[in-house]
């Protein structure tokens, strides 16, 4: 993007608004967004909490006895087939975040010789999953990838957060 072009939109930014508000970025064809300051604080909080909670996951699936990975493959729902998931490259932080997959973690436990209980687990603090999450869950279960799927749902006690599990075939495949 030339420079007087980024000047004369920045000019224009400033006077259809409050400029201390809003934070101005360029995508790659060099178009303009303006997002709200506040929002993109809200942003980074909640996927800061995400996190926490992501790990306090899986520190409590690790005492329950089960051993638990990070799923690094998605499912093309189209092709009906499992797929690498796509890595996140922020280049401005140089940042690139690898477990992308969908469910979260894969668990896995002994039950006895030769007999493994393999669980995929997705992490959401509110417990909602979308619709194309819960096709999903239901291919996975259907081609016998995982013998369940656990939703990670966060549960207030005061100021404590809490972990509730729910089984994904009894919720929502009755």
């Amino acid at each position: 993007m030339k420079k007087e072009n980024k000047k004369e939109i920045m000019k224009r930014i400033e006077e259809a608004g409050d400029s201390s508000n809003y934070e101005t970025s360029w995508d790659n064809e060099g178009i303009p967004k303006s997002k709200e300051k506040a929002k993109i604080k809200m942003g980074r909080v909640s996927r800061a909490t995400g996190a926490r909670f992501e790990l306090k996951v899986r520190k409590d699936l690790e005492e329950k006895g089960r051993i638990v990975d990070k799923w690094s493959n998605n499912v093309d729902l189209e092709k009906g087939e499992i797929v690498p998931a796509k890595r996140k490259f922020n280049p401005f932080s140089r940042v690139m975040t690898i477990g992308t997959g969908f469910p979260d973690f894969v668990a896995i436990k002994k039950i006895h010789e030769g007999t493994y209980s393999v669980i995929g687990v997705e992490v959401k603090i509110n417990g909602t999953l979308s619709r194309e999450e819960k096709e999903k869950c239901s291919w996975y279960l259907d081609k016998g990838i995982f013998s369940e799927i656990w939703i990670a749902k966060a549960v207030r006690d005061g100021r404590k957060i809490g972990i509730e599990y729910i089984d994904f075939k009894e919720k929502f495949m009755k």
